[in-house]
């Protein structure tokens, strides 16, 4: 394979690694109302750009569900 093709897949391997990582964390915080966090979501699933979105902007706003 070439490298150009190598380094996409492993940019996008990383992109959906860290989605994965921003969903699971949306799931286990509460943010207030669903409403919220149906939007948080949304934007979590952005392709590419989505989970830095929500780590810069929505990670802090949501607390930790007691277990």
């Amino acid at each position: 394979m070439d490298q150009t093709v190598l380094f996409i897949l492993l940019i996008f391997a990383a992109s959906f690694l860290l989605t994965m990582l921003a969903l699971r964390d949306i799931i286990l915080k509460e943010f207030g109302s669903t409403k919220a966090k149906l939007i948080w979501h949304f934007i979590a699933i952005v392709p590419l750009i989505g989970w830095l979105v929500y780590l810069i902007f929505g990670f802090k706003k949501g607390r930790r569900k007691p277990i």
